[in-house]
């Protein structure tokens, strides 16, 4: 594999990683806030990380921590508990759902007797496997080496052969070096060169789209929302949706037309989480600002999760940093998914609730339900962006009919008996006024 160290990490038969997760909670005297979790969800959460790479969870337990120790995070006290109880279970790995200094990862790995990841080396080791893409793969192991450029691990010879694969888990036989910082900084030049070159086909593929005038609409959502089910059932697609925390990572996008005929462009994004790797944030920038590009952004929810509305702040936070203006979220809207879920009552009393508010629409993306008036929002939220215009052109004008075929969307065409052409079209504003400036008695505005 690459950057890691010590197991032989089994990915199927009856012989998987035996492994312990250990949640960290911090202890506050602040009041808790409407969005903060409880040790038990967050443990929970940490279980299902663990499980999204096939580990055996032998033990899970909860460890307080009123303040962090330099040398091993966890007092000595909880340090020998959790050493007895991974030598009990023979357990090769310790998962610590908390934030770990390269020393403090290396202290308890030498105090359990076994290899330590981290929540970001944990995180970073779901995407490394959830990468399909040449652009996903790129960027994964570039948050990994930056990850575990401070840190200790296996030799990094194997990057001078360019051999393919990497993560924290993998390579028997390998010792436990300290790594050759020259490789690593040279592997991580090599890759932002060649992520460089992937920003700007990016760039270049949503420049076109925006000369193909059809709106964008962005799925995002906390992992396992259920993003990907109701992206496969709005555009009839075979994205992978599976009950698993970052079942899918690499964006994806589809046409589809709206009950009125208009036609936009759908795009599944990566599920977000609570205290999502900065290395991760920086490293999919440039996939996720195609959420800052979208015309509208529909954010699911997991409405039936005890936590939904944390795992709603948390999504809220990640679109923050991704630099999401004010004026901006005014083209959220909140998809209350999983209603299906719901037993009668709370479901009629969320329905009732969504009811009341002109951004939220209650679906199940499983069945169905709520779909058609999550698309009616849609419509009406594209709308605010833009107008229905009638422009009449000249028989010579073939040039303002390609810029009207460039910048609008035509939804219908008259021929004249003297040559002209008369289009009913959606502009946007930029592109109305530039219309107006041109043609002017010659635009009218449709009702």
């Amino acid at each position: 594999m690459g950057p890691g160290s010590g197991i032989d990490f089994k990915r199927e038969g009856p012989e998987l990683t035996r492994a312990l997760v250990v949640h960290v909670e911090r202890k506050t005297r602040k009041a808790p806030l409407a969005w903060d979790r409880d040790a038990a969800s967050k443990l929970q959460e940490a279980m299902g990380l663990a499980d999204a790479i096939d580990l055996e969870i032998e033990l899970a337990l909860i460890a307080p921590l009123v303040a962090p120790r330099p040398a091993t995070f966890l007092g000595s006290g909880k340090v020998e508990e959790i050493a007895g109880k991974v030598q009990e279970a023979e357990a090769e790995l310790v998962v610590v759902n908390a934030q770990l200094s390269p020393i403090q990862q290396r202290n308890l790995e030498t105090a359990w007797k076994c290899k330590v990841l981290d929540r970001t080396g944990l995180i970073l080791e779901i995407f490394g496997r959830r990468a399909v893409t040449r652009e996903g793969s790129l960027q994964v192991e570039l948050a990994h080496l930056q990850y575990q450029r401070s840190r200790l691990v296996r030799s990094w010879t194997h990057l001078e052969r360019q051999r393919g694969g990497f993560g924290f888990l993998g390579g028997p036989g390998e010792s436990q070096l300290e790594a050759d910082r020259r490789l690593i900084q040279e592997r991580i030049a090599k890759i932002e060169g060649e992520l460089e070159t992937v920003v700007k086909t990016r760039d270049l593929h949503r420049k076109g789209r925006e000369r193909v005038p059809y709106p964008i609409v962005a799925l995002v959502g906390y992992t396992n929302a259920g993003k990907s089910t109701l992206f496969n059932k709005l555009t009839n697609a075979n994205v992978l949706a599976k009950d698993l925390l970052f079942a899918t990572l690499d964006p994806t996008m589809r046409n589809i037309t709206l009950p009125s005929g208009r036609k936009i462009i759908m795009s599944d994004t990566v599920g977000f989480i609570s205290e999502l790797p900065t290395t991760l944030i920086a490293a999919f920038r440039a996939t996720l600002e195609e959420v800052l590009a979208a015309d509208v952004i529909l954010h699911v929810r997991d409405i039936a999760h005890g936590e939904s509305e944390a795992q709603a702040h948390d999504v809220t936070h990640v679109l923050t940093e991704l630099g999401l203006s004010e004026e901006r979220r005014g083209q959220i809207i909140e998809v209350w998914n999983k209603a299906d879920l719901l037993d009668a009552p709370h479901r009629a009393g969320m329905l009732a609730k969504a009811e009341r508010r002109a951004d939220v629409a209650l679906v199940s993306s499983l069945s169905g339900e709520g779909v058609e008036h999550l698309m009616d929002l849609v419509e009406l939220r594209l709308a605010r962006s833009s107008t229905i215009y009638e422009i009449t052109f000249g028989a010579a004008d073939g040039g303002g009919l390609a810029w009207a075929h460039q910048r609008g969307e035509v939804i219908d065409r008259k021929s004249h008996d003297d040559g002209r052409t008369t289009l009913t079209l959606r502009l946007d504003d930029d592109a109305a006024g530039q219309a107006r400036a041109k043609y002017g008695k010659a635009i009218k505005v449709k009702k």
